[in-house]
């Protein structure tokens, strides 16, 4: 059987792969500026004589392979190349030489990966039906999305995609395991940006001044209380053609208010930021009317200029239900049904969501931990290091769930 031969050149590929990853995490580029690490990867796949065109948003790669009966479908395989503005702590051979930038959210994991999945895929090119796009993009850590911007630029068509595929690490999942959500599976994911001008005066003199901090207060618990009455992240709505309510799983949080004055002096104006997470698009555009109303209610009861800036970033990502379990019955047959876990909702956000709403797709968690190894550190943190075990099992999976 096919998965056969995918575990043993999986195997086979390992230390080939383990490099290619260490390679990578040595010399991480930030977003939109992967120009080193595009060029590496195109060095490996010309190396194993894999065609691919250059030139997506700069830094993207597009790679094809193609099996028997080409036309019959076409998988996208989907990699991110960028890495984080962080300063590696770890004590390991291949820490970041590139001072203040770290692969501290996996995606050399997943860069090399696909390239384990595009080696394996080629060696057996003649086994399969279809053609597989493997693709390298920028900038999935900072808006707009380098998906976005691929997506725009085409990469979906000649051929069209039937299916995508992704993975992601996870540091809380013991190596060896991986984790699925069939439907909604993330959120969704907006900037808030919320000016209030007052007027500044003395403290001591409150019918001189009109004092933004406290109108920045009730802005905010207003919007708290509106939208996140409940203890749960699911509020309850009902739209006007349910019968009965929906629950959409929503956050609003505010995470930085500056409001420059002294305990005497009351500032000019207050600035505040935050994110707003959720799991449906129509819900979501009501939602940004709803705040617009909020701060315009409060900038005419106090006679001000309030202006909230909402950037809108990712949309919710969305696991194909047939595709997603095809996936899963492939991870239980591949790994054993003990090694393949259902997830809950996270409303975290992530790129590869502009894809999922699409094409039919399944985004899966790549277990990376080892608490034995004390690798246990999250993503997004100056330790965080992965069990690089991870790697024979995500070419594999990637390049099974590509064949079948």
């Amino acid at each position: 059987m096919i998965n056969e031969k995918i575990k043993h050149l999986s195997s086979h590929y390992f230390t080939i792969v383990q490099l290619i990853r260490r390679h990578l995490h040595q010399f991480p580029e930030l977003s939109f500026k992967e120009f080193e690490t595009s060029k590496y990867i195109q060095q490996q796949l010309a190396q194993a004589g894999i065609e691919f065109t250059t030139g997506y948003v700069k830094t993207g790669i597009i790679a094809i392979i193609k099996g028997k009966n080409p036309d019959k479908k076409t998988i996208l395989i989907r990699a991110d190349m960028d890495a984080l503005p962080i300063t590696e702590k770890n004590d390991i051979p291949y820490k970041s030489c590139n001072e203040g930038i770290m692969h501290a959210c996996g995606h050399d994991v997943h860069s090399a990966c696909a390239l384990g999945a595009a080696f394996i895929l080629n060696d057996l090119k003649s086994e399969w039906e279809g053609t597989v796009k493997i693709m390298f993009q920028p900038g999935e850590e900072v808006l707009p999305g380098g998906a976005k911007l691929m997506i725009e630029a085409g990469i979906l068509e000649n051929p069209k995609v039937d299916n995508a595929i992704a993975l992601h690490v996870f540091p809380s999942m013991q190596v060896g395991k991986v984790g699925f959500k069939t439907g909604m599976y993330m959120a969704s994911t907006d900037e808030l940006y919320l000016t209030i001008n007052g007027k500044s005066g003395h403290a001591a003199m409150p019918a001189e001044y009109i004092n933004p901090l406290i109108i920045a207060s009730e802005i905010l618990l207003e919007i708290n209380n509106t939208f996140m009455a409940e203890s749960s992240p699911e509020f309850q709505i009902l739209r006007a053609n349910d019968r009965v309510p929906n629950k959409i799983p929503t956050v609003i949080a505010f995470g930085s208010i500056e409001g420059k004055g002294a305990t005497n002096v009351i500032p000019a104006k207050v600035e505040i930021k935050g994110t707003f997470r959720t799991m449906d698009e129509e819900w979501r555009e009501k939602v940004h009317l709803q705040l617009q109303q909020i701060v315009k209610k409060y900038s005419d009861k106090y006679g001000i200029d309030s202006f909230l800036r909402i950037e809108k970033g990712y949309p919710f990502l969305v696991n194909d239900e047939l595709f997603t379990k095809q996936c899963i019955l492939n991870a239980k047959s591949y790994l054993g049904k003990d090694n393949v876990e259902e997830l809950p909702l996270r409303m975290t956000a992530e790129d590869f969501a502009f894809i999922t709403q699409k094409v039919p797709s399944c985004f899966f968690r790549l277990g990376t931990g080892n608490v034995e190894k004390n690798i246990v550190s999250g993503v997004h943190t100056p330790t965080f290091n992965v069990d690089e075990q991870c790697l024979e099992i995500g070419m594999g999976l990637m390049a099974q769930f590509a064949t079948s």
